[in-house]
């Protein structure tokens, strides 16, 4: 995507530098700044930190970790080491684990001295790989919201409703919620996007900086909102994206989004999640009892960032002093009230069924349920 009009991934690989370079966004939406990730703490604690954040943009970053940590010691044990040091950073987001268990799972095999040139191989994949599944989710969501403007008949906009940030950012390019928006915004459908803000992180803010971007309407509410809206008639489908999905469909996201989806449900108005399939975790199958929830720092709920009127950017406390806060990052919606899953090879019913009609090369077999 771009950004004031030099187009832009989310992290990219600088030949000239032999490094990864990212958006750190932290300091979005009010300064645009690159970072570039030289040691593997680095990459440690842009991932923990949330210099980088959303799922299928954790792998990616995670797989371009192993790869630095290979070519500096292509070891099995700097190899597990790596695997390890990583993991521990995120615990609900199911790509990290998948992109990490894929990288060790291929250089295992190799001689060390091959370790290095195909880890870096393999990083580059992985993204690659990404870029592409967020455009087929677009190709596929673009279809609902055809369907969508064409019952509505009269021309007017088609009006979305998201939750967090889903957008290129979260992911190498593309985005998931948001590709079948820009699809459909560069096919000409007319759009309006309610945009929660996302607390604690304000994560909404990014979506909006995205879509003004890409020169889509939008406008910014709070995330109390959405449940009014619906009632009213102002929302004609909800998309979100997802961090972990089950087998059987059930969706980890954002904290907040299975409100959404409870007031979706009791409105009439479809509720979609767009899903890459490394975002399916096929060893878990009831997501409100398995899934791990990470709980993030305090700070995050007492104070708020934002930028002075002087433009300066600052972070203030908004909670009396001394108040604890307890600040679940994820919640689980289960499958019942997910309309459909969105992915790459086409939409589904949130179910067992569902993921595993279309992709019955990844679905665990039916002896191995048992």
């Amino acid at each position: 995507m771009k950004v004031d009009g030099t187009p832009y991934r989310s992290l990219w690989w600088d030949a000239d530098a032999q490094a990864v370079k990212i958006i750190d966004q932290r300091w979005l939406p009010h300064d645009f700044r690159i970072e570039q990730l030289n040691s593997l703490a680095d990459y440690a604690r842009a991932i923990k930190d949330m210099h980088v954040r959303g799922a299928p943009l954790i792998g990616a970053t995670a797989a371009y970790g192993m790869a630095l940590a290979m070519r500096l010691d292509p070891s099995d044990a700097a190899l597990q080491d790596c695997w390890d040091f990583l993991h521990q950073t995120r615990p609900t987001a199911i790509n990290l684990r998948w992109a990490l268990d894929r990288c060790r799972a291929r250089l295992v095999a190799l001689p060390l001295e091959r370790r290095g040139p195909e880890a870096l191989a393999l990083a580059h994949e992985i993204a690659e790989e990404d870029v592409e599944i967020n455009r087929r989710i677009g190709v596929n969501g673009l279809q609902l919201i055809q369907q969508i403007a064409a019952n509505k008949g009269d021309g007017s906009p088609v009006r979305l409703l998201t939750h967090c940030n889903a957008g290129w950012l979260a992911t190498v390019d593309w985005g998931t919620a948001t590709s079948p928006m820009y699809h459909a915004h560069d096919a000409g459908v007319a759009l309006h996007v309610w945009v929660d803000e996302t607390r604690p992180r304000n994560q909404g803010a990014l979506t909006a900086w995205e879509l003004g971007s890409h020169g889509i309407s939008h406008q910014y509410i709070t995330d109390n909102a959405g449940g009014h809206l619906m009632q009213h008639g102002l929302v004609d489908m909800v998309i979100t994206g997802t961090d972990r999905t089950t087998r059987q469909g059930d969706v980890c996201n954002k904290i907040g989004t299975y409100l959404k989806a409870l007031a979706a449900n009791d409105n009439n108005i479809p509720f979609y999640v767009a899903l890459p399939s490394p975002t399916i975790d096929w060893t878990v199958r009831d997501g409100v009892a398995e899934i791990p929830i990470e709980d993030r720092p305090a700070e995050e709920i007492s104070h708020i960032q934002g930028s002075s009127a002087t433009g300066d950017i600052a972070s203030l406390q908004v909670t009396p002093v001394g108040t604890e806060v307890a600040n679940p990052a994820f919640d689980v919606t289960p499958n019942h009230l997910v309309t459909g899953l969105i992915t790459e090879r086409g939409v589904c019913a949130a179910s067992e069924a569902g993921l595993a009609s279309l992709f019955p090369d990844l679905a665990p077999s039916a002896a191995a349920q048992v």
